[in-house]
């Protein structure tokens, strides 16, 4: 009998006889361009109902029984905490005689908020956020000082959901003042005088985690006022579905609005100033397009700015406020801006070289002045800071190279290290390759695959491949503490740099939009097809995962190319594509996925949407679905409706599970550290259980 063969018997071993709750269905049919869509689970997308309620239970309840006789499972959470349980610290960030920064003993499930005079001085605690909830789930969003430093705008979000409240705290006595700004959401703080410029939405009708977000509104609040006293700054309640969000310049002179326009198609955004004590905004770019616009700061009568216009890989243009003329100041490079601003009287311009670091000084007249020598090939962060400063701290981090804080002195132009992390493993024990397969259409993708040194190179590794693709986001080299127990047990990690992202520019990401978002699926597909001709893996030993974008690219490939993977993971996933423009922000996706209103745009999504391509009679692979009740960013009912499809028609043609994984107080992402390591372990053991594997 081969290794092979064995590992099969074992698999099906292993497997548990499920009941799965039956789903009602009803006749609901929508109507696209002449072509009817049946929808019958339509009624899941009331989070409010008793019926949802219910079904949710049911469903929890077959999972977690399921997942409650793994034998391993409490060893691999085990594991987890202690990978997890080393402190953990943000870059500090200065203001007057205060360093302030995040620590996390280890296990604790926020982020506590510090402060100390000076580098050397006593940290005292500004805010624990694990005091403002029961179960943790409370979490600081957002802390903001003012200039002076005197006063700062603390933003908190209830058990995962987007929506903020705003409070002000008093920097002398660390207390709270009467403000409260409540109905926050894709907003910042920007202190202006005495108060701060922030967006929100009207009060939504009906559920607050589902129903659509409409006519985002700017307001100004004074501090030591009421909400309803804020002064409305700008609305556009014509164009409703525009994001409307306000900066301030490093001296305060000027707001500067961003308006975006992502629910009509645009990828760009329009910019406006207004001088401080104006009365109305001022147009730099009016016309709102594909092309980006950012102000990095005000200098010298103009603003550099940040743009990607006529250049893909973007480029940082002087523009000049009385002439209204735009100069050229740091040209496009062959490696795409991750970002540029200022601190030291310098601009630090970060870029990305196959998907890995580098950070170049230039002096404020554009003129390149050194590189920032970084430890290696991974990811940076940081870098900012005010004109005064003589120094500025950057986090560096990758696959197996935990985040480290340095400091970097400008005059010197020297990195030195600030805190380094204990943790208890050996980085030198683990390695990354960076690898460029083929896709369907000859494009060559990137990838880092991660494993303990020593791999053998057999087939039988159990294997996570991770993918994104999307609005632009890069997915760059980064450290998990809980990957380390998944490596040691011989478990292979896989990033793929999908087109979609920004790894290689604004045309990559065109690659994997609207019409071209196939070669997504393809570059994820060739990935495994490399992996497994490769002999990373197999095909009964390779698990696939991704989140939101992410969750809709899993469900996509295993409607696609169900034989290729043993496992998969889709999490918090957009999976009807016919529909996610209708709740909260989906129009803002519109952008990058294009719209079911529009007769070609339909006939791409109807021939994708995971909820729409479940066929009957397919062996699908081993499949837990994980989503939240207080996900307001993808709503549950997304995932709701996939499972109820996934189970209905697959469970009779395959032995593997179909399951769905709904967490409580908890939103897009994990809530706090324990629920994040409780559904690490409950993948995990998911993942080694279907492989016919044991967790040592």
């Amino acid at each position: 009998m081969t290794v092979l063969t064995a590992t099969l018997l074992a698999a099906n071993g292993s497997a548990q006889t499920i009941n799965y709750p039956k789903t009602n269905q009803i006749e609901h049919i929508d109507e696209y361009h002449g072509t009817k869509v049946s929808d019958p689970y339509h009624w899941l997308e009331d989070d409010r109902s008793a019926e949802t309620a219910a079904w949710v239970k049911e469903q929890n309840e077959v999972t977690f029984r399921y997942l409650n006789k793994i034998p391993f499972r409490g060893r691999i959470f085990s594991d987890l905490e202690k990978a997890y349980n080393y402190p953990k610290y943000s870059a500090p960030t200065k203001k007057g005689d205060y360093f302030y920064f995040y620590k996390n003993d280890g296990l604790q499930n926020q982020a506590v908020l510090y402060r100390q005079k000076g580098l050397q001085g006593t940290p005292e605690v500004v805010l624990d956020p694990n005091k403002l909830s029961a179960d943790g789930t409370t979490r600081l969003t957002v802390f903001k000082l003012s200039k002076k430093g005197n006063h700062a705008v603390l933003g908190f979000s209830k058990g995962g959901s987007d929506w903020q409240d705003y409070q002000v705290m008093d920097m002398k006595t660390l207390k709270m003042l009467s403000d409260k700004v409540e109905w926050v959401k894709v907003s910042g703080a920007a202190w202006q005088g005495d108060g701060f410029y922030y967006s929100s939405y009207p009060k939504p009708e009906g559920s607050a985690l589902a129903a659509k977000n409409e006519n985002h509104q700017v307001f100004y609040h004074q501090v030591g006022t009421a909400q309803s006293e804020d002064k409305l700054i700008f609305e556009d309640p014509a164009n409703g579905q525009r994001f409307h969000t306000v900066s301030t310049t490093e001296d305060e002179q000027f707001a500067v609005l961003y308006v975006s326009d992502r629910g009509k198609g645009k990828d760009g955004n329009g910019l406006w100033v207004m001088k401080k004590g104006d009365t109305k905004f001022t147009a730099v770019k009016e016309e709102i397009t594909d092309f980006s616009y950012s102000i990095i700061e005000d200098v010298d009568g103009g603003f550099l700015v940040e743009t990607n216009e006529n250049a893909p890989n973007g480029k940082v243009l002087f523009y000049e406020t009385k002439s209204k003329n735009w100069k050229p100041f740091l040209p496009e490079k062959p490696e795409p801006l991750q970002g540029a601003g200022t601190a030291g009287g310098k601009i630090f311009a970060s870029y990305s070289k196959d998907v890995t670091s580098r950070v170049y000084v230039y002096d404020m007249k554009g003129q390149l002045e050194n590189e920032v020598q970084l430890p290696g090939l991974g990811t940076v962060g940081g870098f900012g800071g005010d004109k005064e400063d003589t120094f500025v701290f950057y986090t560096y981090t990758s696959f197996n190279y935990p985040p480290t804080i340095f400091s970097y002195d400008i005059a010197s132009k020297k990195s030195s290290v600030f805190r380094a992390p204990e943790v208890s493993f050996k980085p030198e024990d683990y390695e990354t390759r960076q690898v460029f397969y083929a896709s369907k259409d000859g494009t060559k993708v990137p990838a880092f695959i991660t494993y303990k040194k020593g791999l053998k190179l057999d087939g039988t590794n159990p294997t996570i491949l991770y993918g994104y693709g999307g609005f632009n986001i890069s997915l760059t080299p980064s450290f998990s503490p809980t990957r380390i127990p998944f490596l040691d047990q011989g478990g292979v990690y896989v990033q793929a740099n999908l087109r979609g992202g920004s790894e290689y520019g604004e045309k990559w990401h065109e690659q994997g939009m609207k019409l071209k978002k196939q070669n997504v699926f393809d570059d994820f597909i060739a990935a495994a097809e490399f992996l497994i001709k490769e002999k990373y893996t197999s095909p009964e030993r390779l698990a696939i995962q991704g989140g939101s974008n992410g969750g809709l690219l899993v469900g996509a490939v295993m409607n696609q190319r169900p034989e290729l993977f043993k496992v998969a993971f889709p999490a918090v996933g957009v999976m009807d594509m016919l529909r996610f423009h209708k709740f909260t922000i989906g129009w803002n996706w519109i952008a990058d996925y294009g719209s079911s209103d529009h007769p070609e745009e339909f006939k791409m999504l109807y021939g994708y949407s995971p909820l729409h391509n479940i066929k009957r009679g397919i062996n699908y692979p081993a499949t837990m679905i994980t989503t939240a009740d207080h996900d307001d960013r993808v709503v549950p009912a997304h995932s709701f409706k996939y499972a109820a499809e996934l189970q209905e028609k697959a469970a009779g043609s395959t032995a593997n599970p179909l399951l769905i994984r709904i967490d409580t107080n908890s939103g897009h992402g994990a809530s706090n550290t324990k629920k994040a390591l409780e559904m690490q372990a409950d993948i995990y053991a998911f993942l080694f259980h279907n492989m016919g594997l044991s967790w040592k």
